[in-house]
Parts: structure tokens; C-alpha cells; sequence
């Protein structure tokens, strides 16, 4: 089964530039064990339109930005996140990481764009389309794949901003990714296994 890796640019994605076509993403939501993060960060998105030459550019709220996703592409293995967050977002799950956590379920949103050099457009690369999907925290032996550094990342100093792992298993549903290598070029790819009860 092929796999996806899709290594981003934490500063273009908090200080986008038109002129430089690195791949951007964007964890759009997140609600890890019933709590909601909040979508607190104000970025652009790279869209799909170019008009003489400048691109066209909307801004959204988002949870953070994304600096490496990877699935090893079978239904059932995890998708593994590096997702840059605010302070307050920080606190959040710090406090997460130190309780003990009953509720391991996370619900969330995410899209990477990335830049065809032939059509010279942003499309997605690979994304939930705007679909909430729904999984687990990954258990490593005892421990649960979530952290959060304690100290601001250097990579862009303002606004501040902490790096974040989790890994997430899929439920036991079949759920829908979505990925493309151009702008016309797309395909779909399923995620998790529907268990009959």
C-alpha cells in the first residue's frame, strides 16, 4: 500500500507569500476527548485562482498550522500529525497530557495544499473535504501518542506558536481521505473498517 507523507512550511503557512509555492496545511478543527481547540489562528489559504499573474488569496480561522502529516496508507493504520498551535491551545492539551484521559476520541478537519508548476495553481493535496473524521489517540505500549513542547518553536516567532504530536487511529467506520498529485489529477482512499454489531 503506498504511502503519504507531506513534510509543510510552518512559515509560509503563518506568513504566506505568493511568490514562494511550498506546500501549506492546515489542521482546520480538532476536538480531542470532547474538548473542542480553538480555531484562534487567522491564515491565509492558497486558492485556486490566479488573476494576471497574482494570486488570489481568502483568510480562515484555523487550529494551527501543520508541519508534517503521514499515513502509511492502509485502513487501519493512524494518521500522524506535527501541527503548530496558539498558547492558549498549548494549555489545552498540556493539561491533557498530565490527566488521565477516559475519552481518547478526536474529531477533526485538515487540508494541504500544494502548488502545480504546470496549471501555476494551489490545489489540495490532501484533505478531509471539509468532512469531520473521526479516530482515536494512538496508544504506544501505555501511552497515548499526544504531545505538546512546553517552549515556543523558533521556526516563527510571532505569533507565538508550539509544536504538537498526536497520532490517531481511525473508529471502527469507514471514512473517506482525499488526495491528488495536480490540479486535475484526484482520487480518494478509504480510511478505517466498518465493523458490523
Amino acid at each position: 500500500m503506498a504511502s503519504s507523507q507531506y513534510s509543510c512550511s510552518v512559515r509560509q503557512g503563518l506568513n504566506f507569500e505568493k511568490d514562494q509555492q511550498l506546500l501549506v496545511g492546515h489542521l482546520v478543527s480538532m476536538t480531542v476527548s470532547g474538548q473542542a481547540l480553538g480555531a484562534d489562528m487567522a491564515l491565509t489559504i492558497p486558492t485556486a485562482t490566479f488573476s494576471s499573474g497574482e494570486a488570489v488569496t481568502a483568510s480562515t480561522s484555523v487550529v494551527g498550522v501543520i508541519a508534517d502529516i503521514s499515513w502509511q496508507g492502509g485502513y487501519a493504520d493512524p494518521l500522524h500529525f506535527s501541527v503548530h498551535v496558539s498558547t492558549e491551545n498549548q494549555k489545552l492539551i498540556a493539561i491533557k497530557t498530565h490527566t488521565n484521559m477516559l475519552d481518547t476520541t478526536v474529531v477533526f478537519q485538515f487540508h494541504i495544499w500544494a502548488f502545480d508548476p504546470i496549471a501555476k495553481v494551489y490545489y489540495l493535496a490532501f484533505h478531509s473535504n471539509s468532512v469531520n473524521m473521526n479516530g482515536l489517540i494512538l496508544k504506544n505500549g501505555g501511552d497515548l501518542a499526544l504531545q505538546i513542547s512546553p517552549d515556543a518553536s523558533p521556526i516563527v516567532k510571532s505569533p507565538l506558536n508550539y509544536e504538537m504530536y498526536i497520532g490517531i487511529m481511525p473508529q471502527e467506520t469507514a471514512q473517506v481521505l482525499n488526495l491528488a498529485v495536480s490540479n486535475t489529477d484526484k482520487f480518494v482512499k478509504t480510511w478505517g473498517v466498518a465493523v458490523s454489531t
